[in-house]
Formats: C-alpha cells, structure tokens, sequence
C-alpha cells in the first residue's frame, strides 16, 4: 500500500492529521509546507515527508490512496500529474471546478468549497459535534479511538513553570486574541504560580519543548493547544470564534465557549465583544482545576 497525504497547513491541521498515521500501513508519503517538515520527520519508519515547494519529488512512484486534505485549486491542479488508483478529499472536475469525494463530504460539506455554500457550511460547521479527526477517520473508512498525535522530539530551551500562556493569534483569527491574558498572569502569580508568556522561537521544536514543560498551557485555538494535546500537557483553551466540537480533548483539556461564539462563529475580522466575553475568573478557575490534576495524589 502506498499512500500521499497532502495537508500543507497550518501547522495546527498538520499536527493533528499525524494520528492517521497510526492507522495506515505501507509506505507513506506526505506533502506539506517546509516549515512543518521537522514535525514530521522521524515520526515513522514508512514516511517520507516533502515541502510542498519540492512537490515533483513525490512523482516517483504510483500511490494506490492519495489523502488530500486541501480545498485549493493549485493543489487540486498538482494531482492531474500524479499517478493514483483512489483519492480521498478535493479534486478538480471535469468542468474544472473543485469538488470532493463522496466519502469526504463529511468533512468537506464543513469547508470553504462545501457543494452548500459558504453561509450553509458555516452553520453545519456551528450545529457539527464531530471531532476532526473523527470526520476523517469515518471518510477513510476507520473508526477513531482516540490515536493521539504523533509528535517529534523536543529541541530543550530550559523554559519552565507551572503555566504557559500562548496569547498570540496570526492575522487570520484576531478574534482569537483574548482580551485579558496579562490580567490573568498576574492574578496566577499572586497565588505563587510561575507564569511565562511563551517567546516566538526560531524553531517549531524550541516552541513544542515550551509547552510541554508546564503544568498547563492556556490559549486559543491553535497550535500551541496541539502540541498540548500531543504532549499530554494539560491546557485550557478559549474558543471565541472557531468550533470547539472539532477538537478532540483527549481527556486533559478544559474547553471555555464564549457566550457569544455563534455571533462570531468563524468570521475573520475583528470585534472587541468577541475577545471580552469570557471572564477572568472562568479561566482562572479552569487553571487552578487543571494544575489540581497534575498534583500526584497524597499517599
């Protein structure tokens, strides 16, 4: 069996499509941005991992499955070159269209090129209490069980403390940019906790070891949330305008909904009301509970 998978980004996405590769045999190969190559390299004997800037490297060979995760027409384009028996995902038609398969519509019908429409998409996304992972496992035919993410090993940077706060959000989501995280840190670090803000890191290892050595991660939706729950880090994780459905909690993560999530549910510009509507105390509440858990038991 060999398979492409083709998931170029974000980072976020990428990491948490790794736990398909605990459930495909043979060899795999996987297209994605350059950035992400180092978290997937290592990860498994069969893989291969390629940028997407180098994406003739993957023509060397007739794949039976081709998983494209993708709703772009350049990508949907790179596939009328490749030599494939069955795809999974989006594709270019015969009228020069994007559409997808019939056992991806479960997650597709979800997306930009949703045969819906955006407006029906974004409301079968906001009514979906599927995960991601489960949408993609049920499309290729596998039930998921909660396969955790596969993630490299760490580049140590001696960053440490009982709560990492990851308050960043890219230019995409600002909306996913909590109003009240300095608030916060100092109400954690009245109680005696040690609180760091992580640092932006040349590498993508540096930022995963950040997370992992803390107690609890808080943040929105992103990627320092996965490498939480690829790390078995506790987090706290604030959904202001993106699904919390599609995150799979793997039993360590307190998701906070914003009151006013439907209002904002996936629009990409910026209102205070949706970065002030979850309390400090909410979140307050929801670290201690999580630090409380990681405390060995009295003997």
């Amino acid at each position: 069996m060999k398979t492409l998978i083709i998931k170029i980004g974000a980072t976020g996405d990428v990491v948490r499509t790794t736990p398909l590769l605990s459930r495909m045999t043979g060899e795999i190969t996987w297209l994605t941005s350059a950035k992400n190559i180092v978290l997937l390299e290592g990860l498994k004997e069969n893989l291969r991992s390629f940028a997407w800037e180098d994406q003739e490297r993957a023509l060397d060979t007739e794949y039976d499955l081709v998983i494209n995760l993708e709703d772009t027409l350049d990508v949907a384009q790179f596939l009328k070159t490749l030599r494939f028996k069955e795809i999974f995902g989006a594709y270019i038609d015969s009228n020069h269209s994007l559409r997808y398969t019939e056992n991806s519509k479960c997650w597709f019908d979800l997306s930009l090129i949703s045969s819906y429409g955006r407006q029906e998409a974004d409301r079968l996304k906001l009514l979906n209490r599927r995960t991601y992972q489960e949408l993609i496992f049920e499309g290729l035919g596998f039930g998921f069980t909660g396969e955790p993410y596969l993630l490299p090993r760490p580049i140590e940077t001696r960053l440490s403390g009982d709560v990492a706060i990851a308050a960043d959000a890219g230019p995409i989501w600002p909306m996913k940019k909590w109003a009240y995280y300095e608030e916060l840190k100092q109400q954690l670090e009245d109680r005696g906790l040690i609180v760091n803000l992580l640092p932006k890191r040349p590498s993508l290892l540096e930022h995963l070891a950040d997370v992992r050595n803390h107690g609890c991660l808080i943040s929105g939706d992103s990627l320092p949330m996965h490498f939480a729950l690829g790390s078995r880090t506790r987090c706290v994780t604030l959904f202001t305008c993106t699904s919390p459905w599609e995150i799979y909690d793997y039993g360590i993560q307190k998701k906070i909904v914003s009151p006013l999530l439907e209002t904002f549910f996936y629009k990409r510009g910026y209102d205070e009301r949706a970065t002030t509507a979850i309390t400090v105390d909410q979140v307050f509440d929801a670290v201690i509970v999580q630090l409380e858990a990681t405390e060995p038991a009295a003997s």
